[in-house]
């Protein structure tokens, strides 16, 4: 008896996927610009419909369980992952993206209303249905914090890399300003961009400016002597200018020995004592 039922239920859900394609079509997408703003066009809209439903109506062929194709076929999934990626890009709400999917288990319930004589069938697709739907929805919400995140950790790193420019004060001095806080992942942005720079301009000095620095703590001053230990590595000299007082007090009070680094009240400072860094070789060579 389960497995007649089965049949039926996939029956008549491919009349609605397949014969009934366009209705279903039209009033999905009618309920989505109801629902909730119009993150897009209606062709747009009508296209991804158009691209799920085929899906789901191939997969009702095979011998997939009907609670199991969202989990199991590829192209359910992809269909619901390029539904739930598109609305991530453009900034739709998970509401809307939510509110979608919803929308399509009204519009299939209310066409297997009008399609299933049979109470019990009728019935039994519809618990088919709520679990197939529901499957969709819990990947389409998964998906959009996927995307959601991803799309925020390649701003964070655009952003990393903005603020952490590597500018050039003169011939083979090289200057790095930071502002805010120096965290782990910011100290490597600066690192790579700092060795790149220095291997590129074949520069001699490099100087980290630390005025825009909120606070300096032991984490913090960890990672300027990484970054120093890196570009000495490179055979060049690291300075660090920007040491206000209050910087200076908290390093003191720490214990962190920075004594092995020439540090600047200021960058005209440090840029100063990079100037002196550079003619120094050159004063010798000549006097020797």
């Amino acid at each position: 008896m389960q497995g007649t039922e089965d049949s039926a239920v996939r029956d008549l859900l491919s009349r609605i996927f397949d014969d009934g394609q366009e209705r279903l079509i039209d009033d999905w997408v009618r309920w989505q610009l109801t629902d909730s703003p119009a993150w897009t066009g209606e062709q747009e809209l009508r296209l991804e419909a158009k691209e799920l439903l085929e899906a789901f109506s191939k997969a009702l062929r095979t011998e997939i369980p009907l609670e199991r194709i969202v989990d199991r076929d590829e192209a359910v999934r992809a269909a619901l992952r390029g539904l739930s990626e598109r609305r991530a890009r453009v900034g739709a709400s998970p509401t809307a993206t939510a509110m979608a999917i919803l929308a399509l288990k009204r519009t299939t319930l209310s066409a297997l209303e009008n399609l299933a004589e049979d109470t019990g069938i009728r019935y039994h697709a519809s618990l088919q249905v709520n679990r197939l739907l529901d499957a969709a929805g819990l990947l389409t919400f998964s998906v959009y914090v996927e995307g959601r995140e991803e799309i925020i950790r390649r701003q964070h790193q655009q952003m990393l890399e903005l603020s952490t420019p590597v500018v050039r004060l003169w011939r083979q001095v090289l200057a790095v300003p930071l502002i805010g806080t120096l965290d782990s992942a910011r100290t490597q942005v600066v690192m790579n961009d700092l060795l790149e720079a220095i291997q590129a301009h074949e520069a001699r000095v490099a100087i980290i400016d630390i005025t825009g620095v909120s606070t300096v703590d032991t984490a913090v001053a960890q990672h300027l002597l990484q970054t120093v230990s890196a570009v000495r590595l490179m055979g060049a000299e690291c300075l660090i200018s920007g040491v206000r007082p209050s910087i200076a007090q908290t390093v003191t009070q720490l214990g962190i020995d920075l004594s092995h680094i020439v540090t600047r009240g200021s960058l005209a400072d440090a840029l100063a004592a990079a100037m002196r860094l550079i003619d120094e070789p050159f004063r010798s060579a000549v006097t020797g």
